[in-house]
């Protein structure tokens, strides 16, 4: 290696070996940058259908936003507490020991991260055809494939450019964000003051040939709140992170809570009861209303920017868990290596990109299901039933959130765990109600670890076999930890 460049790389060995330029402003918009990503657009008519009634229906929405409420105070307290990089990391590893630390990394960096990069990859290629098609582009099928992997690469590019970079366009497309949230909800109040929606709220709602099912309603409610606790992740870069990790944390979620409500509220002003049940795209039907065929090409960019504003975060904060793991195992030892001059783990962000590209093209192309199912056809195992899932989007979603609630799961608890083997340890923010608002919150992601496990059955082989490849990879890369 050229001296040079050598010069211009490091490896941390702590949280203060990190440049602190994350402000909490920056903090928040990471936050709502990742947990705003499609939901909000797809799922309400799913979650008020499933709750019995409208009513019903807010009450979980504001239930699922207090659970995730407890959620984030919990990791206020630790991440206060334990200001490193790697978030989850250290708190697992400070806990049950280096081996359940170094799992959740591995499983960060060759699962969930990536899959969930994958997920709104194709949430972007998808409304981007549909803009372009409403444009008057026409886009052979197999596209999105394509465009989903052109959008990581193009924002891993950024990033590598800086963490100046990176936060920079996470704020523009944070803010673009909210914007198109707040053309959503105005066009919601425009429509409910033209008397164009049916504003009487049924008691009752009933669907046919299916069950009120308040559970499924849940879930699918605290799949729209996920993501906020990556904050945790680039905790040694937050400037001030004692005081500035809490609350961002609180204020990001607090946030998150009322855009929900309000984009509900926009909903059920602009539709009625009856048709925002009876539409799977309600922001589109909303909007389509509200400005025509313009409304169309609007959505889809709305969606399309809040996708890359996920992706963007999820970059940037799963770059981080990367290095913590390349700090503390020789295996992964590149992926600690730190650019100083433009402040950004170029090892980690390209490998990261090269992951989940490998994964949109494995389960996007038929090529790539025939690849993954082949050691199971050697068995004669038929543990995936592709015919279930209707893309890639809902394909990595279902295969890594088991994984996903476990380790949610374990950092719960660890909150509990570490109040007894460490009560010397300084706690500059300390969760209310303790114990009450960790043991809600480890519930909460029981409940979600098994409802995930039931719907994805075999799938979940699909996350879970590169995982336990880790555990070999753990007793062979072992080296004397920072943690």
């Amino acid at each position: 290696m050229p001296a040079e460049q050598r010069q211009s790389e490091s490896v941390p060995t702590s949280g203060s070996s990190f440049q602190k330029q994350l402000s909490l402003w920056d903090t928040v918009n990471i936050i709502i940058g990742i947990v705003i990503g499609v939901s909000i657009f797809k799922l309400p008519s799913l979650v008020f259908g499933n709750a019995g009634s409208i009513e019903a229906g807010f009450v979980i929405w504001g239930l699922g936003g207090l659970l995730m409420l407890a959620g984030a105070l919990c990791y206020a307290e630790l991440a206060s507490a334990i200001p490193e990089t790697g978030g989850d990391y250290v708190f697992l590893s400070r806990t049950y020991g280096n081996g359940t630390g170094f799992l959740f990394g591995w499983a960060q960096f060759i699962a969930i991260n990536p899959g969930n990069i994958g997920i709104m990859s194709y949430v972007f290629a998808d409304y981007a055809i549909e803009f372009l098609n409403a444009s008057g582009y026409e886009i052979p099928e197999g596209w999105s494939v394509v465009l989903a992997s052109a959008s990581v690469c193009i924002l891993i590019f950024l990033n590598l450019l800086g963490l100046m970079v990176g936060k920079w366009a996470q704020n523009i497309l944070t803010l673009a964000k909210v914007i198109g949230l707040a053309a959503i909800f105005v066009s919601g109040l425009y429509l409910g003051l033209q008397g164009t929606g049916d504003t009487v709220v049924e008691p009752v709602i009933k669907r046919p040939n299916s069950e009120l099912h308040f559970g499924l309603a849940m879930v699918f409610v605290l799949y729209a709140f996920g993501g906020w606790n990556d904050a945790a992740f680039v905790a040694a870069e937050v400037k001030e992170p004692g005081k500035n990790i809490p609350r961002a944390l609180i204020a990001g979620t607090g946030g998150i809570l009322v855009i929900y409500l309000l984009i509900n509220l926009a909903y059920l002003w602009g539709l009625g009861s009856t048709r925002l049940l009876q539409s799977s795209t309600p922001a589109a039907e909303l909007l389509g209303n509200a400005w025509g065929d313009y409304g169309t090409q609007i959505i889809s960019l709305i969606i399309m920017i809040s996708s890359l504003g996920a992706i963007n975060g999820l970059i940037i904060t799963g770059s981080r868990v990367n290095v913590r793991l390349g700090m503390d195992h020789r295996f992964f030892a590149a992926l600690a290596r730190w650019n100083v001059r433009v402040n950004a783990p170029l090892y980690s962000l390209l490998s990261q990109g090269v992951i989940s590209i490998v994964m949109i093209l494995l389960v996007g192309t038929e090529t790539g299901r025939r690849l993954i199912d082949a050691p199971f056809t050697l068995i004669q195992g038929d543990f995936i039933k592709w015919e279930q899932y209707q893309d890639g989007f809902d394909t990595l979603l279902v295969a890594t959130a088991p994984l996903f609630w476990t380790f949610f799961l374990l950092t719960g608890l660890s909150l509990i765990i570490l109040r007894y083997k460490a009560p010397q340890m300084e706690r500059p923010f300390r969760v209310p109600l303790y114990p009450v608002t960790p043991i809600l919150f480890c519930l909460t992601c029981l409940y979600m670890l098994y409802a995930s496990l039931d719907y994805a059955r075999g799938l979940a082989l699909l996350g879970l076999i590169p995982v336990l490849i880790g555990v070999p990879l753990y007793w062979m890369s072992r080296r004397k930890t920072s943690v």
